[in-house]
């Protein structure tokens, strides 16, 4: 994956970098290498998904009561 940084003539160094650090963070690339470090079966991230939506319904349920 490939992040493109044009830099203007005159621009300093830390605008520069600044700028290469938003788009590292906006493309998540350490999100997906962390992710990408242990396999995950497919059966456990279902049941992973089902538990955080349970979650998610207690915490909207409970702030209607």
């Amino acid at each position: 994956m490939k992040l493109i940084t044009n830099v203007k003539e005159g621009e300093s160094i830390d605008r520069v970098l600044k700028k290469c650090k938003q788009k590292f963070d906006k493309a998540r690339i350490l999100k997906k290498l962390r992710k990408r470090q242990h396999y995950i079966k497919p059966s456990e991230r279902k049941r992973k998904k089902l538990i955080k939506a349970k979650y998610r319904e207690y915490l909207n349920s409970k702030n209607y009561d």
